[in-house]
């Protein structure tokens, strides 16, 4: 039975793009990859896209900023499957990135043969993880609660979000989800009701946290 996939490769280091394309090219009879070097291109991707299987994202590309890339992308997207791709693979990191709606986690340390039959589990419909993840909780309370609020949103407000935090007005929001301006100021307030604050700056703030805090020290 032949199998046709579309991936998109997120990475901005184009070795470890040809790596990533030399473990995939094997899993199907026709696979098409797609690559981004940048945040902005893999959002434009995806959006263009709707034919896509899965991503795999790199946290630390220009653009993204740690796991706040990963609601980003959510919210261009929330079907298609999210694997990320990291240096930064503690259980903490892992544990976050599959509570915020990843379908698997793959270390940039991970074999040819690792990172195949992680992609093939999250195409079978899985979740691709070490099984220590599924132990042990979120140690720091403050970011437990954000993703639990973060989780809240439904698609349209996660993508009002992600625009806000790009600096978009709600005149601006409005035209590029082709909807009143009304409708976005609605959604901005449960957005700001959800996330427990005052302001846009405040929930683009929260958002920013969820970045900063998945970034080692030196890329803070």
């Amino acid at each position: 039975m032949s199998a046709d996939y579309r991936f998109v490769i997120a990475d901005d280091h184009p070795l470890f793009r040809g790596a990533l394309k030399q473990a995939l090219v094997s899993i199907g009879d026709n696979v098409t990859i797609l690559e981004a070097g940048d945040f902005s291109e893999t959002k434009r991707i995806v959006s263009d896209n709707d034919d896509i299987d899965l991503v795999l994202l790199d946290l630390t590309m220009p653009g993204a900023s740690g796991l706040s890339g990963l609601v980003s992308l959510r919210a261009v997207n929330a079907v298609v499957p999210v694997v990320v791709v990291s240096a930064r693979d503690d259980v903490d990191t892992i544990r976050r990135a599959l509570e915020l709606g990843a379908s698997g986690f793959i270390s940039k340390s991970a074999s040819m043969d690792e990172i195949r039959g992680a992609v093939r589990t999250v195409l079978d419909g899985g979740i691709s993880a070490p099984a220590e993840v599924a132990t042990g909780s979120e140690p720091d309370p403050e970011i437990s609660e954000l993703i639990q609020r973060l989780r809240t949103l439904t698609p349209q407000q996660a993508r009002v979000l992600n625009m806000l935090a790009d600096g978009l007005l709600n005149k601006q929001i409005a035209y590029e989800l082709n909807v009143s301006e009304a409708t976005i100021k609605a959604h901005v307030s449960a957005v700001l009701q959800k996330l427990n604050v005052d302001s846009r700056t405040q929930a683009v703030i929260q958002l920013a946290k969820i970045g900063a805090d998945t970034l080692h020290p030196s890329q803070a």
